[in-house]
């Protein structure tokens, strides 16, 4: 199956072997490049898609991973990385950290070694969907491979349902 497969998703199932994983990468032609979408597409809870999101604390980027429905608070995650100031990565800074695009970033498999982030939320479901290197391919992982394969720590790394965003 995996040869069939576009060269950024192989790239995510050999970094899964690696680390001891057999990722089964299914594919979506009506795309995933949003959490809504891959929800959609897959048939599950927005909050079981895992967002790889790469935000940049001070100069150095991190990766922060979390649930479908969430969104990342940089205040919180600025004080996961004692950061004076978090943003979000442009486009060249996400391919340049991870090796891949924006929409089709995985959670491991990396251009470098990042640290990681991860939503607590992620942690409740038995089965999460994380993105296999491209806008139309994920595979399912258990939260706890997840951490294991990522190295993550979990945090609170979200804005609050009533806190106003913050970036």
């Amino acid at each position: 199956m995996s040869g069939d497969l576009p060269r950024a998703a192989r790239a995510v199932v050999t970094a899964g072997r690696s680390l001891g994983l057999d990722l089964d990468v299914r594919e979506f032609p009506e795309g995933t490049r949003t959490a809504a979408d891959a929800a959609r597409a897959i048939g599950c809870h927005v909050d079981q898609i895992v967002k790889s999101l790469v935000f940049m604390a001070d100069t150095d980027p991190v990766l922060v991973l979390t649930s479908g429905g969430n969104r990342v608070d940089v205040v919180k995650v600025g004080r996961q990385r004692d950061a004076a100031t978090v943003r979000k990565a442009d486009a060249q800074e996400v391919r340049a950290a991870t090796g891949y695009a924006i929409g089709g970033t995985p959670p491991f498999g990396h251009a470098r070694h990042l640290p990681v982030l991860v939503d607590r939320h992620l942690t409740g479901f038995e089965v999460v969907w994380a993105a296999a290197g491209t806008p139309h391919h994920v595979f399912p992982i258990a939260p706890v491979d997840l951490l294991r394969a990522t190295g993550g720590q979990v945090a609170d790394v979200t804005l609050a349902e009533e806190d106003p965003p913050t970036g």
